[in-house]
């Protein structure tokens, strides 16, 4: 798996600094919408950031939009693909569920999914959820951020004899 892996400080820096600008972009209870992201103000965080759509009746999630560096995650290209498409159930349930509470809720959600589902069980994705809104109130985007973090090379001290 070809991937940007990052140390858990710099995830959670990177996550902070994502976060931070979402937040300034709020104006009190109003959410911002995807056209108040401007993507320079975010440069450098743009090959794992994501759009996902939120669709109603049925209630679904599709990605609008993958980083380049995504692909490496998913081994293919995951932009316009429902959570169906990309994710085995299991997987697919489980971010049914993050997303849901970012929509409910209206707020951004954080967490850890291990990527054992891709044959990578020593690495994770350490993620960030954005409720964007069109209207600033009813969430219809959702702007992620994902760092692949994992154990780099450990030296235990015992030898081969």
């Amino acid at each position: 798996m070809a991937a940007q892996i990052g140390a858990p400080a710099a995830a959670a820096r990177a996550h902070e600094e994502l976060f931070g600008y979402w937040a300034s972009l709020r104006g009190g209870a109003r959410l911002p919408s995807r056209r108040d992201l401007d993507p320079a103000a975010f440069k450098r965080l743009l090959p794992t950031v994501s759009l996902i759509d939120v669709r109603r009746d049925p209630v679904d999630y599709r990605i609008r939009l993958a980083g380049t560096a995504l692909y490496g995650v998913y081994g293919r290209e995951i932009t316009g693909r429902s959570l169906a498409e990309v994710y085995a159930s299991p997987a697919a349930d489980y971010w049914r569920v993050e997303l849901a509470k970012v929509v409910e809720e209206r707020r951004p959600t954080v967490g850890v999914h291990n990527l054992g589902w891709r044959g990578a069980s020593h690495l994770s994705l350490l993620w960030l959820r954005l409720p964007l809104a069109s209207d600033g109130e009813n969430v219809d985007m959702i702007l992620g951020y994902d760092a692949v973090v994992g154990m780099g090379r450990i030296e235990s001290g015992i030898r081969a004899a």
